[in-house]
């Protein structure tokens, strides 16, 4: 029971349970056997039934036995959803991305109304894609419907983002569904929408526009060439020894996307935070052919720098 309560708190705060080093003289086994431990401390009729003291065999400690409690931890959680979806009718909320081993998952939510007329989102669980085609894309999605006993003709809405293959008019996800259920309308994800709006809004922007367009050339002469990235590291590495900040803390700069949210944000961020680094690699670069280029990038970088210092005041 004490492992379950454990295992049950870490899960709603969404945190890992391993740690590194889980043997006896680690000085931290992890959260799970670390909040066990601490659980245990004091309260004896925890303390003699867990960890030492358990039988060898029902330690309920091991990586496995913690892997199947949160499989089974998010089976009966995925009961309960379904359970207070009941007979009601429900959209599903889709979308796919390449996780770090570069596999493609998608996600799937459902939308629903409650029977207290309540509208709820509920997240159903996720599944890895051969490939991110519409026809694989809703082959896993009546996987995954059928798994949970719901039907694919209960469906009464889509959300997507506007990738060609979810809204594709001819061979897109949305249209492969209402062709089996006309009834399941396509929702365009209004964030999606909010996000591609406020781009052309701010490329067409004079000012704006080209703030961006000076963000956006640094990114690609930096990036660019190997070496000058070597540079950029090399001179935080010299700001961090002489500020004593940031240590051991790598920052690079990534290209915003129209399509990423909070994209740009992140990158003047980091362009901000890199600044003196990236003047250093500007006044580096002394053979550069195009000389004349780099003069009005470092005019136009020192413009960018007071722009982002003004705006960040706000």
């Amino acid at each position: 029971m004490a492992s379950l309560e454990c295992i049950k708190f870490l899960m709603r705060g969404g945190l890992a349970l391993r740690g590194h080093n889980e043997s006896s003289s680690s000085s931290n086994k992890g959260n799970f056997l670390e909040l066990l431990e601490f659980h245990a401390c004091g309260r004896e009729e925890v303390e003699r039934v867990v960890l030492r003291n358990a039988p060898k065999n029902l330690q309920l400690t091991s990586p496995d036995i913690q892997k199947d409690l949160v499989h089974a931890m998010a089976s009966e959680t995925t009961k309960k959803i379904i359970q207070d979806l009941g007979d009601n009718f429900f959209c599903i909320l889709v979308d796919e991305t390449r996780d770090a081993s570069t596999k493609e998952q998608m996600a799937i939510v459902l939308r629903y109304v409650n029977d207290q007329g309540l509208v709820m989102e509920r997240f159903l669980g996720t599944t890895h894609v051969a490939n991110t085609k519409a026809l694989t894309l809703k082959g896993e999605i009546e996987t995954m419907l059928s798994k949970h006993g719901l039907s694919m003709s209960r469906i009464r809405g889509q959300g997507y983002d506007g990738a060609s293959n979810m809204k594709g008019q001819i061979n897109g996800l949305k249209s492969l569904i209402l062709a089996e259920n006309s009834s399941a309308y396509y929702i365009h994800c209004f964030a999606h929408q909010l996000q591609l709006a406020l781009v052309a809004v701010a490329k067409n922007h004079l000012e704006v526009g080209g703030f961006f367009k000076t963000v956006n050339s640094v990114m690609n002469l930096i990036g660019a060439s190997c070496k000058r990235s070597e540079f950029i590291r090399d001179a935080q590495a010299a700001n961090e020894r002489e500020t004593g900040r940031g240590l051991n803390q790598e920052m690079a700069l990534k290209r915003p996307g129209d399509t990423r949210w909070g994209s740009y944000y992140g990158a003047l961020i980091n362009l901000d935070s890199m600044f003196s680094a990236i003047i250093d690699v500007l006044d580096t670069i002394q053979n550069d052919p195009t000389l004349r280029q780099r003069q009005l990038l470092m005019h136009g970088v020192c413009r960018l720098h007071f722009k982002i210092l003004t705006l960040s005041s706000f």
